[in-house]
C-alpha cells in the first residue's frame, strides 16, 4: 500500500473511497460541505434523521452519491468538537482504517488534515496516526501453509490532502507512520509464528537478513560457546534444557551521529516457555510462543529505524532462548553465576525471562549506552495490576520513565509507572547466593524489575513489562505489535 501526501485531492477512480470526518454538531467543512451540497443536503439529512450522529468512531458507508467522483464515501464520527483531541482522533482513525480496509476500495482519498483542525493536535500528528493505522490494520498473517489462505485488503493507494505550507512536515510524519506500522507488522509476524519455526536460530537468521536489507544495520550473533567463555551463566541456565541453542542477537544501526552514545533496546526472546522444570499448566500453553514478543518488538523497532534512517545510534539486543524441561534443564535450587559476576539461586525455572535479560543487560555495558530500555512479557502480575490496557514501566532514571510515559500518551501505546523502591529488594534475599530469581507473589512485577535493576547500575535504564499488551487471546488471538509505537515515538521525541 502506498500512502502519499498532496496539496490537492486527485480525481478519484471508479473503485475509490473518500473519508469524511465529522463532528457531532453536523457543521461540515471542506469536502464534506461540497459533497453535502452536491447531494442535496444528504449528509445533514442523515444527521437530522438520526441515521448518523457523529459519535466518536461511528462509521457509515455511503454509495454513489450525486456529484461525488468516489464510488464510496465513508463518514467517520469525531464526537464533540469541544472535547476533541488525540484520543478521539486515534479512535476515529482506527475505525476509519478498519472500515475502508474491509471494503473493496483500491484508492482512498481525504482532505481530513485540512478539514479537521485542533490547536492541540497538528496535521502531522493526525497524518502519522492514520498512516500507522492503515498499515497495521491491513496486517494479515500468511506465513503458515493453509489450503485457504487469508485474503488481503484490496486497498492499493491513499492520498491525503494538506495545505502546501505543511506539505513537507506532513510527508515526514506519514513516512514515520508507515515505518512504525511496518515495524508493528514485523513484530506481529514473529510473534505469531509457530514455535517450531520461530526458534532462536530462526531469529538469528532474520536479524542477518534484516542487516542485508538495510545498509545502516550490522548484525552480530553470540552463540552458546561464546556465552560460556564470557561467563553468561544465567542465560545458559535457561537455554541448556532445549535442543535449540540459545542466541544473543545484536543489531546495530549507525545514524549520522556516528560518535554519539547509542540508545539500546533489549528484548526478551523466549521463543517458547514451558516453564522448565517448574512446568506451566497445559491450559493456553500454546500462547507461550508469545514469550518472545519483547524480542519481536526490538526487531520491529530496528526495521523502522533503519527504514527511516534516523540520525541516531540505536542498538537492538535480543536474548533468544527456549525454556524446556529436558534431562539437562536447570532445577529449582540451582545456583548460577551471571555475566556480572553476581550469583543467582534459581527458585523457580519459570522465572526464566529475567535470567536471559540480566546477562543481556550486562552485555549492553560494552556499548557505553546513553540509555537502555528492555521490554519483556515478564510477569502475570502485570496483567493483574494493569490489565491489557497499559504496559508497566519501571527504572532507575525518572527522566527516561517520564519520556516513555509521554511517548505512550502521544502514540496511544500507553504505559504506567510502578515504583522501584529499595523496600522491595529484600524479597530477593537468598541464603545461598547473592540473590534469588523470584521474590514471592507480592508485588511480582516490581520484584522482577528489582532483580533486573541489579544488572543495570552502570547506565540509565528503564524496563517495560508488556505481559498484558503484547498479544490478545481468544478468537482474536494474535500478537499486537506493541510496544513498537511507544518506542518509535520515544525516538521521534528524542529527535525533537
Amino acid at each position: 500500500m502506498q500512502i502519499n501526501v498532496a496539496n490537492r485531492l486527485p480525481r478519484t477512480a471508479d473503485n475509490a473511497c473518500q473519508l469524511l470526518f465529522v463532528f457531532d454538531d453536523a457543521r461540515l467543512k471542506g469536502a464534506a460541505r461540497k459533497i453535502d451540497k452536491d447531494a442535496n443536503g444528504l449528509l445533514k439529512t442523515l444527521f437530522a434523521n438520526g441515521d448518523f450522529k457523529g459519535n466518536k468512531a461511528e462509521t457509515l458507508m455511503l454509495h454513489a452519491l450525486p456529484g461525488c467522483d468516489a464510488a464510496r464515501v465513508l463518514l467517520i464520527g469525531l464526537g464533540a468538537r469541544k472535547s476533541f483531541g488525540a484520543d478521539a482522533w486515534r479512535a476515529a482513525s482506527k475505525a476509519a482504517s478498519k472500515a475502508v480496509l474491509s471494503s473493496p476500495s483500491t484508492l482512498l482519498v481525504s482532505d481530513c488534515l485540512n478539514a479537521v483542525t485542533d490547536e492541540n493536535l497538528s496535521a502531522a500528528c493526525m497524518a502519522e496516526q492514520l498512516a500507522t493505522d492503515l498499515i497495521n490494520n491491513a496486517y494479515v498473517f500468511d506465513l503458515h501453509p493453509r489450503r485457504d489462505p487469508p485474503s488481503s485488503a484490496t486497498l492499493e493507494q491513499c492520498v491525503l490532502s494538506i495545505d502546501k505550507a505543511q506539505l513537507d512536515e506532513v510527508t515526514t510524519a506519514v513516512q514515520r507512520g508507515i515505518s512504525t506500522g511496518r515495524g508493528m507488522q514485523l513484530a506481529r509476524d514473529l510473534g505469531n509464528l509457530a514455535p517450531n519455526i520461530c526458534t532462536p536460530s530462526y531469529l538469528a537468521e532474520r536479524a542477518e537478513s534484516l542487516a542485508a536489507e538495510h545498509e545502516s544495520l550490522n548484525t552480530t550473533i553470540v552463540d552458546e560457546d561464546e556465552m560460556e567463555a564470557l561467563g553468561m551463566g544465567a542465560f545458559l541456565a535457561v537455554s541448556r534444557g532445549s535442543k535449540q541453542p540459545g542466541k544473543l542477537i545484536v543489531m546495530e544501526h549507525k545514524g549520522r551521529k556516528r560518535t554519539g552514545k547509542p540508545i539500546v533496546f533489549v528484548g526478551k526472546g523466549v521463543t517458547f516457555d514451558t516453564g522448565g522444570i517448574s512446568i506451566k499448566p497445559s491450559d493456553s500453553m500454546d500462547e507461550m510462543k508469545y514469550d518472545m514478543c519483547g524480542a519481536a518488538s526490538v526487531f520491529g523497532v530496528m526495521h523502522a529505524v533503519a527504514s527511516l534512517q534516523l540520525p541516531l545510534n540505536v542498538i537492538g539486543i535480543v536474548a533468544a532462548a527456549e525454556n524446556m524441561p529436558d534431562g539437562d534443564a536447570a532445577r529449582p535450587g540451582d545456583v548460577v553465576t551471571s555475566l556480572s559476576g553476581q550469583s543467582i539461586e534459581i527458585l523457580n525455572t519459570d522465572a526464566e525471562g529475567r535470567l536471559v535479560l540480566c546477562d543481556a543487560l550486562s552485555y549492553a555495558e560494552r556499548f557505553e549506552p546513553d540509555t537502555v530500555i528492555d521490554m519483556a512479557t515478564l510477569t502475570g502480575a502485570c496483567i493483574i495490576a494493569l490489565g491489557h490496557v497499559a504496559s508497566a514501566v519501571l527504572g532507575n532514571n525518572q527522566g527516561t520513565i517520564n519520556a516513555l510515559l509521554e511517548a505512550g500518551e502521544s502514540s496511544g501505546d500507553k504505559c504506567w509507572s510502578l515504583p522501584l523502591w529499595d523496600d522491595y529488594q529484600p524479597q530477593l534475599d537468598s541464603n545461598f547466593a547473592d540473590m534469588a530469581n523470584i521474590g514471592g507473589r507480592p508485588a511480582g512485577t516490581i520484584t522482577a524489575a528489582c532483580f533486573l535493576s541489579r544488572f543495570a547500575t552502570q547506565f540509565d535504564w528503564a524496563h517495560l513489562d508488556i505481559a498484558g499488551t503484547a498479544w490478545t487471546s481468544g478468537k482474536d488471538k494474535g500478537a499486537t505489535g506493541r510496544p513498537v509505537p511507544l518506542l518509535m515515538n520515544y525516538l521521534f521525541n528524542r529527535l525533537g
